[in-house]
């Protein structure tokens, strides 16, 4: 249950607020204190600054306050009380402002709740034509019920007749459910059979691919075996050939050396012949120096 606060509640917070340095308003007490109306805290204030100066015109006559602070503090509390009067009144009628505002807004709430009441009742009046009309539309129904009985023994016996034919329907769909799953069982073992008569081919055929590779692997290492081969041999009669060659090219400078010493002989001999033996025998002397020269030539071209 919620309670009030008290003066002595009031006067507690607004003496911290002032110890603390700050100024006791309306706000700031009810947040010291976390409830209280601000009607109720203004009026408690205003009684806490009445007391105010009582209490302080006590301390001024403390025996060991001298006289000049004395005064001095009542001027400066004097002021400071000016100064929070001024401030409470500018705060007050900002409030008062506050509640002009909250007020009027009060004032178009009523008004539009006003407005919304009377709309209420409009549409209380209209439910109580529609319920009049749906008081005459139940029993007019209430007729047509009593005239539904019959059609309703009539579908009840309609009722029972198609039950009567979905019964026979639903033992004749769980037989043919049975001889499906019957047959969904075959297609599965078949299927099964496929996938392992598919697998094992597959399988097969993945030994004869790698048989394959493995025979390419070897063709093609006895093509690149005879293709090194086949370079040697080149490598070997290009060597032969050229040797060949220079041993050619040698013998025939031999053989025109020979050539050579054979026609100056022939020449030596026919200078020196006076007979036709000697002519004859110079004759024969030319018929190896025609063999001698067809050869070389015949190498050659091989």
């Amino acid at each position: 249950m919620r309670t009030g606060i008290t003066q002595d509640q009031v006067n507690a917070a607004a003496d911290a607020l002032v110890a603390a340095g700050d100024k006791p308003t309306v706000e700031k007490v009810r947040a010291a204190l976390g409830t209280g109306s601000p009607n109720t805290v203004t009026r408690m204030l205003d009684t806490w600054r009445g007391g105010l100066a009582a209490r302080l015109q006590n301390v001024l006559q403390l025996p060991k306050l001298p006289l000049e602070v004395g005064q001095a503090m009542t001027a400066l509390w004097q002021l400071a009380v000016d100064h929070a009067e001024r401030l409470l009144q500018a705060r007050m009628a900002t409030e008062r402002a506050a509640l002009a505002a909250n007020e009027v807004r009060l004032g178009e709430e009523r008004a539009r709740w006003t407005t919304m009441l009377a709309e209420a009742e409009t549409d209380v009046a209209k439910a109580r034509t529609r319920q009049e009309l749906a008081e005459h539309a139940c029993a007019n129904l209430d007729s047509q019920l009593r005239d539904s009985h019959a059609l309703r023994e009539d579908l009840v016996q309609q009722r029972d007749r198609l039950q009567t034919l979905v019964d026979r329907q639903a033992s004749e769909l769980e037989a043919l459910q049975i001889e499906r799953s019957a047959r969904l069982a075959l297609a599965d073992q078949e299927r099964e059979r496929t996938a392992a008569h598919i697998r094992a081919v597959e399988d097969r055929a993945h030994q004869e691919v790698d048989r394959a590779r493995q025979e390419t692997q070897r063709w093609q290492q006895g093509l690149e075996a005879a293709e090194r081969d086949h370079r040697d041999v080149i490598r070997t009669l290009e060597v032969r050939s050229e040797t060949s060659l220079k041993h050619l090219q040698k013998a025939e400078k031999e053989v025109a050396r020979l050539s050579g010493q054979i026609v100056a002989l022939e020449n030596s001999l026919a200078a020196k012949a006076t007979t036709p033996r000697t002519k004859r025998t110079s004759r024969s002397t030319k018929a190896p120096k025609a063999t001698k020269v067809k050869a070389p030539k015949s190498r050659a071209r091989l």
